[in-house]
């Protein structure tokens, strides 16, 4: 699967996210304050992953249809993996 540009950037968000709590930690910061980014960190990474899994859902059902192969099993798996993530 080739991601695009999109998904690299979010994840390079994601990073600096990261490295801020980071810095906040060694900052001795509110517990507070490092929660809310943790929490904007992994909101981020959910929606990352349903992004990721969208795109995908979409070129394998795309190309399941082309081949004249049922979609279901692929579907399937996307939710599945949608899953495992929570």
């Amino acid at each position: 699967m080739e991601y695009d540009k999109a998904v690299i950037n979010r994840l390079k968000r994601i990073e600096g996210q990261i490295k801020g709590v980071l810095s906040m930690i060694e900052k001795n910061q509110d517990c507070k304050d490092v929660i809310t980014q943790l929490t904007a960190s992994r909101s981020a990474i959910d929606r990352t992953i349903g992004l990721i899994v969208s795109m995908n859902l979409e070129q394998c059902v795309r190309e399941n249809i082309e081949k004249g192969v049922n979609t279901k099993q692929v579907v399937k798996e996307a939710v599945d993996l949608l899953v495992k993530s929570r």
